[in-house]
Parts: structure tokens; sequence; C-alpha cells
């Protein structure tokens, strides 16, 4: 072959490994954070994480979990970044060497729904008065039932309401799915849940359903991101992960925060503090 015909097809070799290089090195920008349901079934995740790669040309893969199972999956290593919403959960992670850091990101409520009509007398600010009338009038309830930050927030207040309501009776009724499942199992039952209100403004079946305790200081729910710690993980993809959290607790994305919006009613209020 001639000279100048073998460094031709040479030059065409390397161009095109180096075609096919760059969307292999492009294919490997992506980050996995596994989150809890309520931040993807909200419709947030949809609205943030664009953005996010528009910016920094880093996708997000999104495994969307309860908090506990998403916590049981940054442990194994299975994601980069964990982002839920169950703090002392969260600083255990960080206290047993699985994560690097805790972020406080951004917080919304939890809400009681029920019946419009409200058999039980539920409806007001107090949770625990709410959940103590539910049980005597042994009202259906759907829990989900699945070790995520709601679930656990609900354990709280039965507990508050010095009741154990597994021992209650066939009006509780523990689904083990998430949040968008176990409304609409509410829906069909007529029964009250407790969700939170990102999910609950996103949620359209409704039926009859309608947010009868709000405004208790116990409702308050806070949403946490944390780096899985690379040094018990050495897969993690770090310096991306960080990335990710930078851009959540920077301004930019605090303001990307509080512009989601579900019928002109923001979802989420973004509170960046110091990591804990």
């Amino acid at each position: 072959m001639p000279i100048l015909k073998r460094r031709t097809l040479g030059a065409l070799l390397v161009a095109a490994g180096a075609a096919l290089a760059v969307p292999a090195q492009a294919a490997d920008r992506f980050i996995t954070v596994a989150s809890t349901t309520s931040t993807e079934q909200s419709g947030l995740f949809d609205h943030l994480l664009p953005l996010f790669t528009q910016r920094t040309g880093i996708a997000v893969r999104v495994v969307a979990q309860g908090t506990g199972q998403a916590l049981e999956t940054a442990r194994r290593g299975d994601a980069d970044v964990v982002f839920v919403h169950d703090a002392a959960a969260e600083r255990k992670f960080v206290d047993d060497g699985f994560g690097v850091k805790r972020h406080a990101v951004m917080y919304n409520d939890f809400v009681l729904i029920g019946p419009k009509t409200d058999p039980a007398g539920a409806a007001g600010k107090d949770i625990a008065a709410a959940l103590r009338k539910v049980a005597e009038a042994k009202a259906p309830f759907a829990s989900r039932g699945d070790d995520s930050g709601t679930h656990r927030a609900e354990l709280r207040f039965w507990k508050d309401a010095g009741l154990d309501p597994k021992t209650a009776g066939d009006w509780y009724k523990e689904t083990g799915s998430g949040m968008g499942p176990t409304l609409n199992t509410a829906s069909a039952m007529d029964a009250y849940v407790l969700a939170d209100r990102g999910t609950w403004l996103n949620f359209r079946n409704r039926g009859d359903l309608a947010v009868l305790v709000e405004g208790d200081k116990r409702l308050f729910n806070q949403y946490g991101v944390i780096l899985v710690n690379p040094a018990r993980h050495p897969h993690v993809k770090a310096d991306m992960g960080r990335t990710f959290i930078d851009w959540l607790v920077s301004k930019d994305g605090q303001a990307a925060i509080a512009s989601y919006t579900i019928g002109g009613e923001r979802v989420f209020f973004p509170n960046a503090a110091p990591a804990s």
C-alpha cells in the first residue's frame, strides 16, 4: 500500500476512534441519586434536573424509593448521592461512615388527607389529636408501610397520639408502596392518609379527598442531601456528586427549587445551610 494511502487510512482510523470516544466519555458523565419518591412524584426532579444538566453537562439518574430504602441503596454503594427526608437517619448514615456530609436543602410539610365529609371529625391543626379521632372512629387509614420518610413521620405522630396502629385492627391498611399509589388507595377507600404536600399537590385522582390537618409544627418536613463516602465505596463519582450538591445549595439551585410551583402554589422552600 502506498505511504500516502496508509497515512490516510491511519488518519481515518484515528478520527473514527475519536468519534467513538466522545460519546462514550459523554455517556459516563452521569451520577446516580437515591432519593425519596416525593421528590420524583411531586414533579420537582422533572423541573430541577434538566436545569442542572444544562448547566454542568452531568446527567442524573434517579432511583426513587422510600427514604429507608434509598439510604440502604446508598449504604451498598449503589448510588453516588442520597437525597431524602429523615434528618435523624441521615445523620446516622454520616456518623456510620457511609456519607461525607449532610446538607439541608429545602423543606415543605406533611398534611393529613381524608374524606371531605371527615367522618372521624379529625380536621384541625393538631396531628396527634386528629389521629386519635381516626382511631376512635375506626375510620379507614391508608399507610405507606414502606419505611419511607413519610411512613417514619406517620409512626412518630401515632406515637405522639399514644397509639400503636399496627395493633389497631382492619381499619389500618399498609400498602407497602410509594406516596402516589398510597394516595390512590386512600382515594378508592375514602380513607385518611398522611402525605407530603408536594405529592398531594401533583396528585390528580383525588376523588372525595381533601386536606384536613395542616399547620402543626410537627408536620415540618426537612430534606437533606449527602455524598456517598468514596472512602467506603471507591467507585462513587465523588467529583460529579459534589458538583450536584454544590449546585443544589447554591444561589442558582435554591432559586430553581423556589421557582417550582403547582397551580401557582410553591411546593418546596429552599433553606440551604452549612453541612451537618
